[in-house]
């Protein structure tokens, strides 16, 4: 015996016809006779796709709004970043790379959870590159603790140096 020689009939678990419980009720029929209903019934099983179908997309862009907003933090981060980064380089100044660094992440954490991210990311992939490259583990470990400090929400200028132009 195979599974052709037992057919199943289709069962119909929702109705749209109004009843004593209201429009939408469990019915327990196990073909669409029973139920009282006919195969083309234009409100039966596809309306409950169109339902669902329905519901899902509106998930879906909930949820692709908030990823949206996520990668707009994200990049205006990296530009935070970057814009730190490049002051740096022009101010050249001496021991203000971890006022640069916690400025940086301060920044970029204020634009949120993306920006926080992005944030993060940069700091601990500039910091394995120079481990990497060998460029002092001590310089490795106190960059991280500006990073952190920017990144909390403390104010960078705490590790501003004396006579750094007010112009960063």
């Amino acid at each position: 015996m195979t599974c052709k020689d037992f057919p199943r009939a289709p069962v119909q678990l929702f109705s749209s016809r109004p009843t004593s419980q209201g429009w939408l009720s469990i019915n327990i029929a196990t073909t669409p006779q029973q139920a009282g209903t006919s195969r083309s019934d234009p409100l039966g099983i596809s309306t409950m796709k169109l339902f669902t179908g329905l519901i899902l997309c509106s998930l879906v862009l909930g949820v692709h709004s908030q990823w949206m907003s996520f990668f707009g933090e994200a990049y205006e981060g990296a530009k935070d970043m970057w814009r730190a980064y490049s002051d740096m380089r022009e101010a050249n100044y001496k021991d203000a790379d971890k006022y640069f660094h916690a400025r940086g992440n301060y920044d970029a954490a204020r634009r949120g959870p993306g920006g926080a991210w992005a944030a993060k990311v940069i700091s601990d992939a500039r910091e394995n590159i120079q481990r990497f490259t060998g460029q002092g583990q001590e310089d490795s470990r106190a960059d991280q603790a500006a990073n952190e400090w920017g990144r909390s929400g403390k104010d960078p200028n705490h590790f501003r140096p004396a006579g750094l132009p007010d112009k960063y």
